[in-house]
């Protein structure tokens, strides 16, 4: 008997789809706490601006758009924000009247747009993709019109405390400012993180009054607003409160810096690389490094450096936006500035390799010697006490101790040309524009002012005069 084929229709009302996600950013704030000519979110934190961390979160998470809410002078912040992601733009706050009223700014902005609306505070640098994913999965599995991030500190301080009521419910959100002392006691804070739904956000915000302790119209009334309206409204409570809190003055500054330093920390120790002591490494966000590699304590990377595999980086070094081949060693103390420097090239101790420095395979450059706007060739050596500017320098070449390039007449920087193979002695000086040839050698003392041909010997210094017995004279004199 055959078996007779169904087909199912497809149903004629499909199902709807999820709405969109827009991203609020509240950057209007000054941070008067952190006593700063600057507003406080511009303040760096492990290689990157506050604000940054807060935008970047907000494009990982997968925001169809990013607004960021700035005050009146706010080019600083806008210099922060730095993107120029086209789904990141900006309104302003004109006077700042409270969190409340930096939301109602970007009503007219927001006219029309019926997404998830997920409000973040801009001076959360340790704010995780993660924590944003499972608050927009909790906001939606509930299906309310607002959902707010919860976490609880032992003291609690300045952050508004959550009062909940007899069923366990959020009622309401009451400022640390505007809480009886029974309130203070409340242990659950409101992180400044919330899920809404358009639809129900400007038209209750626009019933909250200013009739508080600072003036200020608060989002927080969002919540009393829509209860009082017979809305519910959820509370997820995160368990890392560290990663919620903002940043309102230095020592939190510093707190969110270290914590960010560790998380990058145990990123790198989780993809392979050796961090001797964790807690003393200090590794910016941008930068890669490759496994196998080990990092001493007081190893400070900086913006957009990369370190191949198996390299040795040495204690109290810095390395900034530079390309580190694999297998090199960088000893201790060295500070290494916009400079690439090829596969097993050895640095150090004391070294400063200045911008546009170019280290080739094999390199070996030694201590307190200063390189800058300088290419160094395969397997050439310069090993102590040495300067080198705006300078090429061919491969097999021996760089003496005290040797200087002289590329600064006073006006301009020239040029100094050194090919392959050549040997420059202890204690030179190649006075720019000059070149020394294939094969050549430089005697020791020698003050170089003319091209030196190709396999020559230079020696350009004054004729050594010895007047024997002369020591002996001039000592009986003295006596």
């Amino acid at each position: 008997m055959a078996i007779r084929k169904t087909s199912i229709k497809p149903s004629p009302f499909p199902e709807p789809k999820p709405p969109g996600l827009t991203v609020l950013i509240l950057a209007a704030g000054v941070g008067k706490r952190m006593h700063s000519r600057a507003s406080k979110l511009v303040h760096n934190l492990a290689g990157k601006p506050m604000v940054r961390y807060v935008v970047d979160a907000a494009l990982a998470v997968g925001a169809q758009r990013v607004l960021v809410v700035v005050g009146s002078e706010s080019e600083e912040v806008r210099q922060a924000v730095g993107t120029k992601d086209p789904k990141v733009s900006f309104c302003i706050q004109e006077q700042p009247l409270g969190t409340g009223h930096a939301v109602l700014s970007a009503e007219k902005t927001l006219k029309g747009v019926e997404d998830t609306l997920l409000i973040l505070n801009g001076d959360l640098p340790s704010l995780r993709v993660e924590t944003l994913h499972a608050l927009l999965e909790f906001h939606r599995l509930h299906s309310v019109p607002l959902t707010l991030l919860t976490a609880v500190l032992e003291d609690p301080a300045a952050y508004g405390r959550i009062i909940r009521n007899y069923n366990s419910d959020v009622a309401r959100i009451v400022e640390a400012s505007d809480a009886t002392p029974e309130e203070k006691q409340i242990q659950e804070i409101n992180a400044g993180i919330y899920c809404v739904e358009m639809k129900h956000l400007f038209k209750n915000l626009l019933q909250a009054s200013a009739n508080n302790a600072q003036g200020e119209v608060y989002l927080t009334d969002l919540v009393e607003i829509l209860k009082r309206n017979h809305q519910k409204v959820a509370a997820y409570r995160h368990p890392d409160s560290e990663e919620v809190m903002g940043v309102n003055n230095r020592r939190e500054l510093a707190r969110a810096g270290k914590r960010l330093y560790l998380r990058k920390a145990r990123e790198l120790m989780d993809s392979g690389v050796t961090l001797l002591d964790p807690e003393c490494t200090y590794v910016e966000a941008n930068v890669r490094v490759g496994r196998d590699t080990v990092l001493c304590p007081m190893t400070f990377l900086v913006g957009d450096t990369v370190l191949g595999e198996s390299c040795w980086v040495g204690p109290g070094t810095r390395i900034s936006n530079s390309v580190v081949g694999a297998e090199s060693e960088i000893l201790d103390h060295c500070v290494i500035t916009q400079a690439r420097l090829g596969k097993g090239v050895k640095v150090g101790p004391f070294a400063h390799l200045r911008p546009d420095t170019e280290l080739a395979e094999g390199v070996r450059i030694g201590n307190f010697v200063e390189i800058k706007k300088t290419a160094i060739g395969r397997g050439s050596k310069a090993n102590h006490l040495t300067y080198l500017g705006d300078s090429e320098i061919g491969e097999g070449v021996n760089i003496g101790a005290g040797t200087i390039t002289c590329n600064y007449d006073g006006e301009k920087k020239h040029k100094t040309v050194v090919e392959d193979g050549v040997f420059v002695g202890s204690d030179s000086q190649l006075v720019a524009p000059v070149k020394v040839r294939k094969g050549s050698y430089v005697g020791a003392g020698s003050t170089i002012t003319k091209e030196v041909p190709p396999y020559s010997l230079a020696i350009a210094r004054g004729r050594q005069v010895v007047v024997k017995g002369w020591a002996r004279k001039h000592r009986k004199k003295q006596h």
